[in-house]
């Protein structure tokens, strides 16, 4: 059989038209008379020709392909889903001191007694892909990837496929109910998978957890159920009833229900308990059915994983304890500088590819210029790398009796300095410098680097700030390389009315018209995003995940944000003073701070030096104007900037009102009083100004309760918030 390398556009042609005719009769044969007549093997090869001539020919894909129809290969992809209650991520434990601070800090944030018990519920974490499972009135109605962690993709049809997966639950359940949980695929499965897709000529997977996420996210379900894939359920989403009082009593529950929980989870009174098992699990990983790469640890009781509420990203009720990172030895082949976004200009290991805990490493961060002289790292050493966390890799070490007697000690000097006398950019050519008192070097290029435009669209277009599919760093270079893109507008505009960038992308070798077409469906589908993930996704200095979620709730809305920076710069007529939000409020009017600059520094965890980016941020002219033409281009497509979501005003006395807590409170500790206050919609400050509405104090308040009578702000006892909100004291 003819490669499809090979073939004339004639040949592909006939061979197009022999394969649709075949794989519709086995279509048929399948679906309708549930009679196949050959392999499933044997029908993929089909499919896979069928797809790599269409690849090669993308002219000449017929109007009924394989790749067009219902039960075969779908070439649209699978449907979004948007998660009820989101799939958030884990923090992580690398020691066992780690472990012993989060009890402590579940027992600070809950104001326990030093002599209260924590039990929690350690169970291994599965190294495989996270699913919601949906069941209405005990019936399974849909299932779906854990995706960005807000929306998944709908992989109901392929979920059917496993045995694991009960379709009715058994006994009682509420009438609405998801459950989370791991598919994966076991180390003996994962080696007889890769033996035929070896046998088959097709590319081995890296390792059991890859195996399982391309089996579970294929778009023909007859693959995925071909695939010996496996369930853990562990967790719980949305719920329109109570289950349980506790996680280990839920887990209970799930196994009831018909669902595999894992049999090496354990209630553990205190952290003693919790280490012992994550020991024992460690000791004997190797002879485990599957991968596990820790241990989670979650506090067993629901009513304080509710009062404890989530941080960020990341749940404060739960931990994973992570094993240790696996390690290897290679050849550090050379030092070389990459430049990010903001211009940091970073050394990283090239390296001999070496396989570290099933997956192929090349390069590796080396931080910066004085952790390499630190560790003495040189061009052709042996040295020690890992996967910290079995994920980011590392270069941990030397092995210095393996040190080639001509390598010389790094300098980043001399591998920056160019024809001239001063370091430049490797990319750009622009100075290089290092400012006193930073680690770090940058680039003064600016936006007319191209490596800090590579960078920055692709830290836009990531998964946690637009989502863009298809723009990863390998596209958006080529498309900035084509000067295509540019600037972030530049995305949205990218499909012009007259579609001629269409043709102009589909000439280009790896592109065809259908991808070039899913890549403006993908753009069109991101048009619309959450403000915190705008603010997030625009790339500005110290201005991170958690900053941009503060900040959407602060403000609420794009416009409510960039008026009241445009206020501060508008009065920024003297230098701002270098002082904390609890100083700033006391020196205000002698040294005529703007009202919006004591307000934007007493938002949690926000200040000098991150207000000083976001308004650095601000100040530039061409920052403002790639802004307004990046909101233009999305409205272009029928998008918008979404406001921040808050409780409703009729359903929370105190949506959207700013409350400053002070003093010690009795019923509940600060944390987890600012936790509840910004759960019903409240925005918790750090500090008084006019525009406070609540100031909540508690015993020994101090300049904070003075500061809001000077201002006549609404002062209120403990008592009195927790009858505004709802909650009588002792209840």
């Amino acid at each position: 059989m003819q490669d499809p390398v090979d073939l004339t556009p004639m040949e592909a042609a006939a061979e197009l038209k022999r394969l649709a005719a075949e794989i519709a009769r086995h279509d048929r044969a399948y679906h309708t008379q549930a009679a196949p007549l050959i392999p499933d093997a044997e029908y993929d090869a089909l499919v896979r020709r069928n797809a790599a001539i269409e690849a090669r020919f993308p002219d000449l894909v017929r109007p009924d392909s394989p790749s067009r129809r219902v039960g075969g290969a779908a070439a649209e992809g699978f449907r979004k889903v948007r998660h009820v209650v989101p799939m958030l991520s884990l923090d992580n434990a690398f020691a066992d001191q780690d472990v012993a601070e989060f009890v402590t800090r579940v027992r600070r944030f809950l104001g326990l007694a030093a002599d209260e018990p924590v039990a929690l519920v350690a169970e291994p974490k599965i190294d495989g892909l996270s699913i919601n499972l949906r069941y209405e009135h005990g019936r399974f109605v849909q299932g779906a990837t854990r995706g960005d962690g807000a929306e998944g993709e709908d992989v109901t049809a392929n979920l059917l496929t496993l045995a694991d997966l009960p379709r009715q639950l058994a006994g009682d359940a509420p009438a609405a109910l998801e459950i989370r949980g791991e598919v994966y695929m076991t180390k003996a499965d994962f080696l007889a998978l890769n033996a035929r897709q070896e046998a088959a000529g097709d590319k081995p997977f890296a390792n059991p957890r890859n195996a399982a996420a391309g089996s579970l996210r294929q778009l023909d379900f007859r693959i995925t159920a071909g695939r010996p894939l496996r369930l853990f359920a562990y967790a719980m989403g949305e719920a329109s009833a109570p289950v349980a009082d506790s996680h280990w009593h839920f887990l209970r529950r799930l196994a009831e229900w018909g669902f595999q929980v894992n049999p090496l989870a354990e209630r553990c009174d205190d952290v003693a308990a919790a280490l012992a098992l994550y020991h024992r699990v460690g000791d004997g990983r190797a002879g485990l059915a599957y991968d596990i790469d820790g241990v989670v640890y979650k506090v067993d009781r629901f009513d304080w994983q509710a009062r404890l509420g989530m941080k960020d990203r990341a749940p404060r009720w739960a931990i994973a304890h992570k094993f240790p990172a696996e390690q290897a030895r290679t050849i550090l082949k050379s030092i070389e500088i990459s430049v990010g976004r903001t211009g940091v200009l970073t050394p990283w290991a090239n390296l001999e590819p070496i396989n570290v805990g099933g997956v192929m490493v090349a390069r590796a961060t080396l931080h910066n210029e004085d952790e390499v002289g630190r560790k003495d790292f040189r061009d052709g050493d042996t040295v020690v790398i890992q996967r910290a966390g079995d994920v980011i890799p590392q270069v941990v070490a030397v092995v210095p009796e393996l040190r080639p007697e001509a390598a010389v000690p790094f300098s980043m000097t001399a591998k920056l300095t160019g024809e001239g006398d001063h370091p430049v950019c490797p990319v750009c050519g622009s100075h290089a410098v290092r400012e006193e008192g930073e680690a770090a070097w940058r680039c003064t290029g600016g936006l007319v680097c191209p490596a800090q435009a590579v960078e920055r669209l692709v830290h836009f277009a990531s998964r946690d700030a637009f989502n863009i599919e298809g723009l990863g760093e390998k596209n958006i270079e080529f498309l900035v390389r084509q000067g295509y893109v540019g600037q972030p507008a530049d995305i949205f505009r990218l499909e012009d009315e007259d579609r001629r960038r269409l043709q102009k992308l589909a000439n280009f070798e790896g592109w065809g018209k259908r991808s070039a077409e899913k890549l403006f469906e993908a753009i069109r589908s991101r048009a619309t995003i959450a403000l915190e993930r705008f603010i997030y996704a625009l790339g500005i200095r110290q201005v991170g995940e958690a900053t941009a979620k503060r900040l959407a709730r602060h403000y609420g809305s794009l416009d409510a944000w960039r008026r009241a920076m445009d206020e501060i710069l508008d009065q920024r007529t003297l230098p701002l003073p270098p002082v904390e939000p609890q100083e700033m409020v006391a020196r205000r009017e002698a040294t005529r701070i703007p009202e919006a600059y004591a307000e934007l520094i007493a938002i949690e965890d926000i200040g000098k030096g991150v207000a000083g980016a976001i308004l650095d941020f601000f100040a530039e002219a061409h920052n403002r104007e790639s802004l307004d033409a990046l909101v233009q281009a999305m409205q272009a497509l029928g998008g918008r900037v979404e406001d921040a979501q808050v409780v409703e005003a009729s359903s929370s006395p105190v949506a959207g009102k700013a409350v400053v807590f002070t003093g010690t409170l009795v019923t509940m500790t600060r944390p987890e009083a600012k936790v509840r206050a910004e759960a019903l919609g409240a925005k918790v400050v750090g500090s008084v100004s006019k525009k406070t509405d609540y100031v909540v104090v508690g015993a020994d308040a101090g300049s904070k309760a003075a500061e809001a009578a000077k201002l006549g702000v609404t002062i209120l006892s403990e008592e009195d918030w927790l009858r505004l909100i709802g909650r009588e004291s002792g209840t």
